[in-house]
């Protein structure tokens, strides 16, 4: 909930209710019902946030165990395309934790399609500005991150008097 242009948490069970709040220029209370439900101490940054992790639903609460330099070291061992990644996706979140879920559905592709495709298809997506764990796995679907190798079906030779093409090879062998 905001009080003076700053976030402070409640329990997540008190989502969508309505709850009162008791100010000082030191603390901050919430309260549900007539009973105090949270306390912080009072902050002046405005637009920012004070979340006490208790206040967390327990599936967000595994994410704390995480950070963004432990994320960029663990993407930084599968390759600097995925190091590039990672940071852009963190990076790109008003709260980097925003991003923790990506990075990690990102890194379980490499689990799956192995990490020298999951890094190439990293850079593939740093190169296009898809900061995106959804363009990560579609390039890897559609195998985008293997090179093209020329064959004949899909080279064209231009037009030109110097280039005989396969005709003259094939009319000029003897018998």
């Amino acid at each position: 909930m905001e009080w003076d242009r700053h976030y402070y948490s409640v329990p997540y069970v008190l989502i969508h209710e309505e709850v009162w709040i008791r100010a000082t220029l030191s603390i901050v209370e919430i309260f549900h019902k007539q009973k105090r439900v949270a306390s912080h101490p009072r902050s002046k940054e405005v637009g920012h946030h004070s979340t006490i992790s208790e206040h967390m639903p327990p599936a967000h609460r595994k994410f704390l165990e995480w950070s963004p330099e432990r994320l960029k070291r663990w993407a930084s061992s599968i390759g600097p395309g995925c190091e590039r990644l990672t940071t852009g996706i963190i990076e790109r979140r008003f709260h980097p934790e925003q991003g923790y879920r990506a990075c990690l559905g990102i890194f379980r592709l490499g689990e799956r399609f192995g990490n020298g495709r999951l890094e190439q298809a990293c850079l593939r997506a740093v190169t296009f500005g898809n900061y995106r764990y959804k363009s990560v796995e579609t390039i890897l679907k559609e195998q985008l991150d293997q090179p093209v190798l020329p064959t004949l079906e899909n080279i064209s030779l231009p037009d030109h008097e110097n280039i005989r093409g396969a005709s003259y090879y094939e009319e000029s062998l003897p018998c």
